[in-house]
């Protein structure tokens, strides 16, 4: 029925059919005992009958011309002859339903009022039956307006909700790279330092091996040559991404775990809540890259913390195990939804967005969403092998 409908001679055979139907009832009941009119207005009667859904022919290019000749011939066979047909009746649904469909409202409500008004009108002269059938006509009329109308509606939400996910998703793609961007050039120096440890090393050890053969000096010498190109493409490509960000290059050491006791003591500063720092495990050096990442999650968490739950305590805890590091931040705040944003399931905001790349880009994982007697978490996993010591 749907491919039917869609069918673009769809309006032709539906005219076509439903004036065929409509001539043959009129047919039939022209010889009724119960007939308002004479022989002589059979020709008219026939006519009009036509007209109640012929029209609908043009409804894919004149819908409101469409829709007022079928109402007109449908009030017109109901008033002075009292000959509504059951085409003429899908006919009048049809056209008001596909003007709603449109967006004309007014248009397609007109005819409730027109219908309502005879039967209120004409009461005295009519009979139960046939007032009955108007006060119906009128009633499905409104059903089929409002059908349309509705339908109109969900498709437009339909198209908008499409349209707001699709930038949803392009904000959050762009939001990703922007991070990956940042990692990137975060690491340069994490990534840089053992580059040049190479460089230097080899160097040397090229000079102060007594009894190195020529054969070691050169490979030791093509060893610091190759640090020494990567680190030149290194900052090659690290330019690129700088000024594709608009930022100009800095000198500015990059954090590690030793400094989140000053980033918990500016949350607790900034924030007026109680902002404590928990460690589980015996604290012991991890590879730069991993604590440069817990460090931008834990300070990306305090900062969300500090926005959507200001002066709500924050818990920060990491705990040193034998396959990595683990963080969790936890606030006593508002959760997700109060928050504005429905994150079990799916990470929401570019903030998140932003601590998930970081933890994927190291080989970790990272969860957030509503924290177990309320609040908001966010819990992180980081390889680190051999992370774990005695203590807490």
């Amino acid at each position: 029925m749907g491919r039917i409908a869609a069918s673009p001679h769809a309006p032709l055979v539906a005219g076509v059919l439903l004036g065929v139907l409509a001539f043959l009832e009129t047919v039939l009941r022209l010889p009724g005992p119960d007939a308002g009119f004479g022989e002589q207005e059979h020709p008219l009667v026939l006519l009009l009958a036509l007209i109640t859904t012929v029209p609908l022919v043009l409804m894919p290019t004149h819908a409101v011309s469409a829709a007022v000749l079928v109402t007109t011939a449908n009030f017109v066979a109901m008033t002075p002859f009292h000959l509504l047909t059951v085409a003429g009746t899908a006919a009048q649904l049809t056209v008001v339903h596909q003007l709603g469909r449109q967006n004309k409202r007014v248009l397609a409500a007109l005819p409730v009022p027109l219908f309502l008004g005879y039967a209120i009108a004409a009461a005295p002269d009519l009979g139960l039956g046939e007032r009955t059938l108007t006060l119906t006509l009128a009633s499905l009329t409104a059903a089929a307006a409002g059908a349309g109308i509705a339908r109109r509606a969900r498709n437009e939400a339909r198209v908008y909700s499409a349209a707001a996910q699709a930038v949803a998703d392009s904000l959050l793609e762009h939001a990703a790279r922007g991070e990956r961007a940042r990692i990137a050039r975060e690491l340069h120096d994490v990534v840089a330092h053992h580059i040049s440890m190479i460089s230097v090393q080899a160097e040397n050890a090229r000079l102060t091996t007594t009894g190195l053969p020529p054969d070691g000096a050169r490979r030791f010498l093509a060893i610091g040559d190759t640090a020494r190109a990567a680190l030149t493409e290194m900052r090659r490509l690290l330019g690129v991404l700088r000024e594709d960000a608009g930022e100009s290059p800095g000198r500015k050491p990059q954090p590690a775990l030793q400094q989140l006791i000053e980033l918990v003591d500016d949350a607790r500063d900034t924030s007026g809540g109680a902002t404590r720092l928990i460690v589980h495990g015996r604290v012991v050096p991890l590879d730069p890259g991993i604590e440069l990442t817990a460090y931008r999650i834990v300070q990306e968490a305090l900062t969300n913390a500090r926005r959507h739950a200001p002066g709500a305590a924050v818990d920060v805890e990491l705990r040193y195990t034998q396959t990595g590091i683990r963080l969790r931040i936890r606030d006593n705040g508002p959760g997700p939804r109060d928050r504005g944003g429905k994150v079990p399931g799916a990470l929401a905001g570019h903030g998140l967005v932003g601590m998930r790349e970081r933890a994927a880009m190291v080989g970790g994982e990272l969860n957030a969403g509503a924290a177990p007697g309320g609040g908001f978490v966010v819990e992180a996993r980081l390889p680190a092998p051999g992370a774990q010591g005695e203590g807490t």
